[in-house]
């Protein structure tokens, strides 16, 4: 039988069929390995999202990584994003007509100081005569009646028979002994030891004068003057020096700076002027002896030179440093010149109006409420953490080391070079 050109013969058929099946087969096998394929590509991906994933937790549970990534985004505040530059002519002139209306702020906030500067004033005066009594008692000039020493957190506990007894007798003893204290022995001593601020200038022949110190009052300018405050230390006859009071004042100002009145900020110390202290002789302490041998190059003798050199002494505060006229300062005069600032400043709004709690420490405790409970809880997290690290299997301080790096590099990949 023959066969037309236009069909294939069967054994064509069959070669197709088989050529057919290999295809498939092999076109199965191909997809089979395209899918074991990507199966590899999944499990390595998931390996690095996994990896990945371990070390952002590893990263946000190191506090120095944590510090440099806060330091990095820190450098980004402030950034202008460029969109007020981008802003029309027409924009940006409004924009300053709303600076020149902050600059009038400025200026009836510097008034408003000025009336909180006259409210002190007067309240001053009302305050004055409490002070003047806090004084008399701390001095014995005034002894106050027993309504007035009654306090209310001194209830006593209930006591038996025997130890009331016991206390009567021991308050008949020290009735009985000729050197009963008077007043309130080192009161200012003490407050000044119990400030950290002030604990670091006093220093321990400071002390002795320091315990002669009767009372430190704030006195304000006068109306109509310039801004400032003066602190005055009052002693009783001493054998140091001859001052029975010792002054310190502070001249402010309360103004907009016309080169940048966005800075204002309340009234400012500008300059502080002591006061000379008449030291008798042999007595100041701010000032000290010292013997250096000195040998002659030539002649290989040895002489003794005695020289006089400053001396750390709480009574260098009376001492500032001057400001120059046009108010150029180097770098240890500035700082010096900071310090005693606040230390004025410190005193005038916390120390004299409630010296008796700085006295018992409450106010220092109510001090370190107020500034050292976040910090101390930080630093409480931070040692918890650090423990944490370094009791943990997978931490590698390879990886923490990249991770610095590539903070600093601003986020760059460690093999770009």
């Amino acid at each position: 039988m023959g066969c037309s050109a236009g069909h294939p013969t069967p054994g064509k058929v069959l070669l197709l069929k088989m050529a057919d099946i290999d295809n498939k087969e092999q076109t199965e096998s191909d997809q089979k390995e395209d899918v074991e394929d990507v199966e590899d590509i999944e499990e390595e991906d998931a390996s690095e999202d996994s990896k990945a994933r371990q070390l952002t937790v590893q990263m946000m549970q190191n506090p120095r990584i944590l510090a440099a990534l806060q330091e990095r985004l820190d450098g980004l505040v402030g950034n202008p994003s460029g969109y007020i530059e981008s802003l029309p002519k027409i924009v940006k002139k409004r924009v300053n007509a709303l600076k020149n209306l902050q600059v009038k702020c400025a200026h009836i906030e510097a008034k408003f100081y000025e009336e909180v500067h006259e409210l002190q004033r007067k309240y001053a005066a009302l305050y004055q005569p409490l002070f003047d009594q806090r004084c008399d008692i701390i001095n014995a000039a005034l002894e106050p009646t027993e309504e007035e020493c009654k306090w209310q957190g001194d209830e006593e506990e209930e006591l038996s028979d025997e130890m009331k007894e016991k206390v009567k007798v021991e308050e008949e003893k020290k009735d009985e002994e000729k050197d009963k204290p008077k007043g309130i022995p080192e009161f200012w001593l003490t407050v000044f030891k119990n400030v950290d601020l002030l604990s670091d200038m006093v220093q321990e022949h400071d002390e002795p004068i320091l315990k002669h110190l009767k009372d430190l009052k704030v006195k304000f300018s006068d109306p109509g003057q310039p801004m400032s405050f003066t602190l005055e230390f009052k002693f009783e006859p001493n054998e140091y020096f001859t001052n029975e009071v010792v002054t310190k004042t502070y001249k402010m100002r309360s103004e907009p700076d016309e080169s940048d009145p966005f800075s204002f900020d309340g009234p400012e110390i500008m300059e502080c002027t002591g006061c000379h202290i008449d030291w008798k002789k042999g007595k100041n302490i701010t000032m000290k002896t010292i013997k250096k041998k000195q040998k002659h190059k030539g002649r290989g003798t040895v002489r003794t030179v005695t020289k006089t050199v400053p001396n750390d002494s709480f009574f260098n505060f009376f001492s500032p440093p001057e400001v120059p006229e046009n108010g150029e300062m180097d770098e240890d005069c500035e700082a010096i010149l900071t310090a005693d600032f606040e230390i004025g400043h410190f005193l005038h709004e916390r120390v004299v109006p409630r010296a008796v709690l700085y006295f018992t420490g409450e106010a220092i405790e109510d001090d370190d409420d107020d500034y050292d409970e976040e910090g101390e809880e930080a630093d409480d997290e931070e040692g918890e953490e650090e423990a944490d690290e370094e009791n943990d299997p997978d931490y590698d301080p390879k990886t923490e080391a990249e991770m610095l790096l590539l903070m600093s590099t601003g986020g760059r990949c460690l093999n770009d070079g």
